[in-house]
């Protein structure tokens, strides 16, 4: 039977190293995806023939205050989702819902037109339509016969 010794400092050195990663799990500064409280709302992206569609759950957030940019290649979606605070007289025992300001960046194929991004925000939900350049998009070519 092989027995394990724990002393203090292997145990503050395995819970420093779990620390170590769970903040590089929550951070991700190079993904964009870092918030501050380590909400990252999920996304979708999908493809059709003509257009990548990403869609994002922005549940509480205020469409006027969401901004999208396209720049060399990368969608960069930022919005904020405001505290709520309770009402007078009220105490919080639980509070869940992430807040805070948030940012994602994708980076895009070369297909993509930047000129003709649309975006459209509805029941929470923002869906961002990046079409396909027209030289990018499947054409049939029909084979003549001499």
């Amino acid at each position: 039977m092989l027995t394990l010794w724990r002393t203090p400092e292997t145990t503050l050195a395995n819970l420093s190293d779990e620390v170590d990663r769970l903040m590089k799990d929550i951070a991700k500064p190079e993904s964009g995806a870092w918030t501050g409280y380590g909400n990252c709302p999920a996304a979708d992206v999908a493809e059709s023939e003509a257009a990548f569609l990403v869609t994002i759950d922005l549940p509480g957030h205020d469409p006027k205050a969401i901004e999208l940019q396209v720049e060399n290649d990368v969608l960069t979606v930022k919005s904020e989702r405001k505290w709520t605070e309770s009402a007078e007289g009220t105490a919080v025992h639980r509070a869940e819902r992430a807040h805070g300001t948030f940012f994602r960046s994708f980076t895009l194929p070369k297909t993509v037109d930047a000129g003709k991004v649309e975006a459209r925000y509805e029941a929470g939900v923002l869906t961002v339509t990046l079409p396909k350049r027209e030289e990018a998009r499947p054409r049939t070519i029909s084979v003549q016969t001499a």
